[in-house]
């Protein structure tokens, strides 16, 4: 299984497909159109890979980043979201919109992605919401309960799903310390997603 690439962008072809070589390798690598874009002919530069192996194919899906790496894994995760709806949802959502879209449970917003209707994105806030909400969470379980170590857990937590130092430090003010880190997380979300509307 293929994990990272790290190496020269040889050739950026069409539609959203880098050619990118390794050691004297070439390996073409399905990308989002924002990652397209960044990947200029003759530039050297990493990947996190997504090895996708079916009977009849094998692909790879490169990210810029970890977030994105596993937004796309849990996105093929979900019920009927093959990695073409998956990079779709990524070309018009990064992880953190995506996890504010479901947070809010913003309908409109995920039928922006080409190819999702309103039926489709009903589901797929169901499917999704449990799964971003635990995901999201991970790194603040678990740690212990006073008022400023829970702030710092949700602070870590909204760093890590890719929110700016200023976005962060207003929207804990804008909340308070009340609560479980769960809860909070969760207010810090609607609130941002609020903001960003």
């Amino acid at each position: 299984m293929i994990g990272s690439l790290r190496g020269l962008v040889i050739e950026r072809l069409h539609p959203n497909v880098v050619l990118f070589e390794v050691g004297g390798v070439g390996y073409l690598c399905a990308v989002t159109p924002a990652t397209f874009a960044e990947l200029e002919p003759t530039t050297s530069a990493f990947l996190h890979v997504h090895h996708h192996i079916r009977e009849d194919a094998q692909t790879l899906y490169g990210f810029l980043s970890r977030d994105e790496k596993e937004t796309f894994e849990l996105l093929i995760s979900v019920h009927g979201v093959g990695p073409s709806l998956a990079l779709s949802i990524l070309a018009v959502h990064s992880p953190h919109s995506l996890v504010d879209v479901v947070a809010t449970a913003d309908l409109s917003a995920l039928t922006l992605v080409p190819g999702v209707g309103k039926k489709t994105a009903e589901r797929l806030l169901v499917e999704l919401k449990s799964k971003i909400t635990s995901n999201a969470l991970d790194d603040i379980s678990g740690r212990t309960s006073s008022p400023a170590s829970i702030v710092g857990s949700v602070r870590e937590a909204l760093v890590g799903l890719g929110y700016g130092n200023d976005e962060i430090r207003d929207v804990l003010r804008d909340i308070g310390s009340a609560g479980d880190a769960e809860s909070l997380l969760r207010d810090a979300l609607t609130s941002l997603g609020a903001r960003r509307a």
